[in-house]
């Protein structure tokens, strides 16, 4: 009954997670941006790695890397610990792009919580707060985190 009502109440929040995505500029898609904050978690990553916490195979992690290269929101380097390895990393247009997509998603977020009740709003905070604890205990990374 509990998990039912999360899981109506969810699409309203995630809606307002997209619009904002939908916002950014250049358009980015879900797995796009799921990449980018994997970069960003994890400066210097390699493709293998990349494709590993995106749970893609690598070819698919390929080509979604090289359209974040050819877009200019990813670079390849030599890797530091073995060259012949590429590591990646985020340029600074794709930092201001996340930074704008941040500021954007709480401009939204705060539109709706602002007409909340304090005590409703209290009650989410508090229990997000908990969920994303346990549920990151339960299965570490597996969530794409502050995007």
């Amino acid at each position: 009954m509990r998990a039912a009502a999360v899981d109506d109440a969810a699409p309203a929040l995630l809606a307002t997670w997209d619009a904002a995505r939908q916002r950014a500029t250049p358009l980015l898609s879900g797995p796009q941006l799921n990449a980018l904050l994997v970069v960003e978690r994890e400066e210097g990553i390699n493709l293998r790695g990349l494709a590993a916490q995106l749970r893609m195979i690598l070819s698919s992690a390929s080509r979604l890397c090289d359209r974040l290269v050819a877009s200019g929101m990813v670079e390849r380097a030599p890797g530091r610990a073995d060259r012949r390895e590429i590591a990646l990393f985020l340029t600074p247009s794709s930092r201001h792009l996340l930074e704008h997509l941040r500021a954007t998603r709480r401009e939204l977020l705060n539109e709706v919580l602002g007409r909340m009740t304090p005590a409703g709003r209290a009650a989410l905070l508090r229990g997000l707060t908990e969920f994303a604890a346990v549920a990151e205990a339960e299965t570490p990374g597996a969530a794409v985190r502050s995007a």
